[in-house]
C-alpha cells in the first residue's frame, strides 16, 4: 500500500505563547485586585460616613435628653465635622434625634443617616 505524502506545512512559530498568556493573566489579576481593593476602601469610608451620623445622632439626642448643654442640631454638627463629615438634615421628634450626613471621597458623596433616643423608643 502506497500511502500518500503531504509535504509538511511549516506553522508559524508558537515560541513565546506561553509568556504572552501568563502576561495577560497577570494583567487581569491585577486589574482585580485594584477593583477589589477600590471596592473594600468605598466600603470601610461608607462605614465611617455612618459612624459619623450615629455620633451625631446620639450628640443631638443626648442635648435633647438634657445630658448635654446647648442646640441639638449645633451639637450633631460638631460631632459630624469630629468625624468629617458634614450635617444635611437634623430634626427631632421629642427625644428623638434624626440625622442625616454626608462626606466626599475620592470624588464620590457618601450618605448616612441615624436616630438615635432613650432605649425602647421606636
Amino acid at each position: 500500500m502506497n500511502a500518500v505524502t503531504r509535504p509538511r506545512r511549516e506553522l508559524a512559530s508558537e515560541s513565546g505563547a506561553g509568556t504572552v498568556l501568563a502576561v495577560s493573566l497577570l494583567g487581569a489579576l491585577v486589574l482585580v485586585t485594584g477593583v477589589a481593593l477600590f471596592a473594600v476602601a468605598v466600603l470601610a469610608a461608607q462605614q465611617g460616613v455612618q459612624n459619623a451620623a450615629d455620633s451625631a445622632a446620639l450628640a443631638a439626642a443626648d442635648t435633647l435628653s438634657g445630658r448635654s448643654v446647648g442646640y441639638p442640631c449645633e451639637n450633631a454638627a460638631r460631632a459630624a465635622r469630629l468625624n468629617d463629615a458634614s450635617v444635611t438634615a437634623c430634626s427631632s421628634d421629642n427625644l428623638i434625634a434624626t440625622v442625616a450626613v454626608v462626606r466626599d471621597w475620592a470624588s464620590l458623596r457618601l450618605t448616612a443617616e441615624a436616630r438615635a433616643g432613650p432605649p425602647g423608643s421606636p
